[in-house]
Protein backbone atom coordinates (compact mmCIF):
# COMPACT_ATOMS: atom_id res chain seq x y z
CA UNK A 1 0.00 0.00 0.00
CA UNK A 2 1.01 3.29 -1.10
CA UNK A 3 1.64 6.01 1.84
CA UNK A 4 -0.20 9.41 1.22
CA UNK A 5 2.21 11.75 2.70
CA UNK A 6 0.67 15.70 3.97
CA UNK A 7 2.43 18.78 3.89
CA UNK A 8 1.86 22.50 4.30
CA UNK A 9 3.34 25.77 5.37
CA UNK A 10 2.08 27.08 8.10
CA UNK A 11 2.34 30.46 10.64
CA UNK A 12 3.45 30.20 14.39
CA UNK A 13 -0.49 30.94 14.71
CA UNK A 14 -1.72 28.38 12.70
CA UNK A 15 -2.33 30.28 9.06
CA UNK A 16 -2.16 28.21 5.75
CA UNK A 17 -2.33 31.16 3.73
CA UNK A 18 0.26 30.33 0.50
CA UNK A 19 0.74 34.00 0.65
CA UNK A 20 1.29 34.20 4.62
CA UNK A 21 4.44 32.30 4.89
CA UNK A 22 8.60 33.07 3.57
CA UNK A 23 9.79 31.58 0.30
CA UNK A 24 13.38 30.58 0.41
CA UNK A 25 15.55 28.39 -1.79
CA UNK A 26 15.48 25.82 0.86
CA UNK A 27 11.78 25.57 1.68
CA UNK A 28 11.28 25.35 -2.46
CA UNK A 29 14.05 22.19 -2.16
CA UNK A 30 12.66 20.53 0.38
CA UNK A 31 9.31 21.12 -1.52
CA UNK A 32 10.51 19.63 -4.35
CA UNK A 33 12.17 16.34 -2.34
CA UNK A 34 8.78 15.59 -0.77
CA UNK A 35 7.12 15.59 -4.16
CA UNK A 36 9.80 13.72 -5.80
CA UNK A 37 9.22 11.24 -3.40
CA UNK A 38 5.43 10.24 -4.56
CA UNK A 39 4.24 8.09 -7.60
CA UNK A 40 1.65 11.49 -7.66
CA UNK A 41 -0.26 14.07 -6.17
CA UNK A 42 -3.63 14.01 -5.10
CA UNK A 43 -4.98 17.82 -5.17
CA UNK A 44 -8.03 19.68 -4.60
CA UNK A 45 -9.52 22.12 -7.22
CA UNK A 46 -8.09 25.42 -5.08
CA UNK A 47 -4.47 23.80 -5.17
CA UNK A 48 -4.20 22.17 -8.46
CA UNK A 49 -5.83 25.45 -9.90
CA UNK A 50 -3.14 27.74 -7.93
CA UNK A 51 -0.01 25.42 -8.74
CA UNK A 52 -1.08 25.03 -12.36
CA UNK A 53 -1.79 29.14 -12.53
CA UNK A 54 2.38 29.29 -10.64
CA UNK A 55 4.09 26.74 -12.10
CA UNK A 56 2.89 25.53 -14.91
CA UNK A 57 5.12 26.26 -18.39
CA UNK A 58 5.75 29.21 -19.96
CA UNK A 59 4.50 31.14 -16.90
CA UNK A 60 7.09 29.36 -14.21
CA UNK A 61 10.30 29.95 -16.07
CA UNK A 62 9.75 33.73 -15.24
CA UNK A 63 10.31 32.49 -11.40
CA UNK A 64 13.79 32.98 -9.79
CA UNK A 65 16.03 30.75 -10.79
CA UNK A 66 16.17 29.21 -7.55
CA UNK A 67 12.35 28.23 -7.45
CA UNK A 68 13.36 26.41 -11.52
CA UNK A 69 14.10 23.05 -9.48
CA UNK A 70 10.46 22.99 -7.88
CA UNK A 71 8.87 23.81 -10.96
CA UNK A 72 10.20 21.01 -12.97
CA UNK A 73 9.19 18.42 -10.27
CA UNK A 74 5.44 19.58 -9.87
CA UNK A 75 5.13 20.06 -13.46
CA UNK A 76 6.42 17.24 -14.31
CA UNK A 77 4.08 15.16 -11.08
CA UNK A 78 0.99 13.12 -11.81
CA UNK A 79 -1.75 14.69 -10.44
CA UNK A 80 -5.21 13.44 -9.15
CA UNK A 81 -7.60 16.50 -9.09
CA UNK A 82 -10.68 16.43 -6.46
CA UNK A 83 -13.26 18.15 -8.08
CA UNK A 84 -17.17 18.43 -8.62
CA UNK A 85 -16.84 21.41 -10.45
CA UNK A 86 -14.07 21.27 -12.80
CA UNK A 87 -14.96 19.26 -16.18
CA UNK A 88 -11.68 18.75 -17.28
CA UNK A 89 -8.08 19.03 -16.54
CA UNK A 90 -5.14 18.70 -18.34
CA UNK A 91 -0.88 19.25 -17.01
CA UNK A 92 -0.61 15.67 -16.44
CA UNK A 93 -3.78 15.25 -14.39
CA UNK A 94 -6.83 13.52 -14.05
CA UNK A 95 -10.33 14.33 -12.35
CA UNK A 96 -10.93 12.24 -9.22
CA UNK A 97 -14.62 11.02 -9.55
CA UNK A 98 -16.95 9.25 -7.43
CA UNK A 99 -16.49 8.47 -3.66
CA UNK A 100 -13.48 10.66 -2.47
CA UNK A 101 -12.42 8.34 0.22
CA UNK A 102 -13.19 5.14 -1.89
CA UNK A 103 -11.42 6.89 -4.88
CA UNK A 104 -8.28 7.71 -2.48
CA UNK A 105 -8.33 4.17 -0.69
CA UNK A 106 -8.01 2.62 -4.26
CA UNK A 107 -4.71 5.20 -4.98
CA UNK A 108 -3.33 4.52 -2.01
CA UNK A 109 -3.70 0.09 -2.74
CA UNK A 110 -2.12 0.45 -5.88
CA UNK A 111 1.47 -0.71 -6.19
CA UNK A 112 4.34 2.12 -5.88
CA UNK A 113 6.41 4.46 -3.53
CA UNK A 114 3.48 6.93 -2.29
CA UNK A 115 0.96 9.69 -2.85
CA UNK A 116 1.51 13.37 -1.72
CA UNK A 117 -1.31 15.92 -1.07
CA UNK A 118 -1.86 19.33 0.81
CA UNK A 119 -4.00 22.07 0.97
CA UNK A 120 -6.73 22.58 3.48
CA UNK A 121 -10.59 21.49 3.03
CA UNK A 122 -9.17 18.14 1.25
CA UNK A 123 -6.52 17.60 3.32
CA UNK A 124 -8.90 17.98 6.47
CA UNK A 125 -11.28 15.07 5.50
CA UNK A 126 -8.54 12.65 4.30
CA UNK A 127 -7.21 13.49 7.87
CA UNK A 128 -10.36 12.84 9.30
CA UNK A 129 -10.95 9.47 7.82
CA UNK A 130 -7.42 8.10 8.72
CA UNK A 131 -6.10 7.91 5.23
CA UNK A 132 -2.89 10.89 6.01
CA UNK A 133 0.53 8.23 7.00
CA UNK A 134 2.74 11.43 7.41
CA UNK A 135 2.30 15.06 7.91
CA UNK A 136 5.15 17.43 7.27
CA UNK A 137 4.32 21.03 8.44
CA UNK A 138 6.95 23.49 6.95
CA UNK A 139 6.78 26.01 10.25
CA UNK A 140 7.20 29.70 9.26
CA UNK A 141 8.22 32.32 11.98
CA UNK A 142 5.63 34.45 11.39
CA UNK A 143 2.60 35.37 13.62
CA UNK A 144 -0.37 37.07 10.77
CA UNK A 145 -3.44 37.10 12.88
CA UNK A 146 -5.67 36.09 10.08
CA UNK A 147 -6.21 33.47 7.26
CA UNK A 148 -7.60 30.02 7.05
CA UNK A 149 -6.49 27.92 9.73
CA UNK A 150 -5.37 23.96 9.90
CA UNK A 151 -7.97 21.09 10.05
CA UNK A 152 -10.61 23.26 11.34
CA UNK A 153 -13.52 21.13 11.10
CA UNK A 154 -11.65 17.57 12.07
CA UNK A 155 -14.35 15.51 14.65
CA UNK A 156 -12.07 13.92 16.56
CA UNK A 157 -8.09 15.19 17.74
CA UNK A 158 -5.14 13.73 15.56
CA UNK A 159 -2.66 12.21 17.43
CA UNK A 160 1.04 12.42 16.59
CA UNK A 161 4.26 11.28 16.80
CA UNK A 162 7.44 13.36 15.95
CA UNK A 163 9.41 11.63 13.45
CA UNK A 164 11.54 13.88 12.00
CA UNK A 165 13.14 17.90 12.32
CA UNK A 166 14.95 20.14 9.84
CA UNK A 167 15.61 23.41 10.35
CA UNK A 168 16.41 25.84 7.64
CA UNK A 169 19.16 28.79 7.51
CA UNK A 170 16.12 31.21 7.22
CA UNK A 171 14.36 29.24 10.78
CA UNK A 172 11.96 28.17 9.20
CA UNK A 173 11.37 24.23 10.81
CA UNK A 174 10.15 21.53 8.64
CA UNK A 175 8.27 18.87 11.12
CA UNK A 176 7.34 15.69 10.25
CA UNK A 177 4.65 13.74 11.88
CA UNK A 178 2.97 10.22 11.83
CA UNK A 179 -0.49 9.16 13.48
CA UNK A 180 -0.46 7.34 16.30
CA UNK A 181 -1.76 4.23 15.66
Amino acid sequence: MRPLRYSINVTLDGCVDHRAGIPDAQTHEHAAQQIARADALILGRTVYRMMEDAWRPPVSEAMPAWTQPFARTIDEAKKYVVSSTLKAVDWNAELVSGDLRTEVERLKSMPGEGLYTGGVTLATALAGWGLIDEYTFVIHPRVVGNGPRLFEGVAEPLDLQLVDRLTFNSGIVAETYVPNR
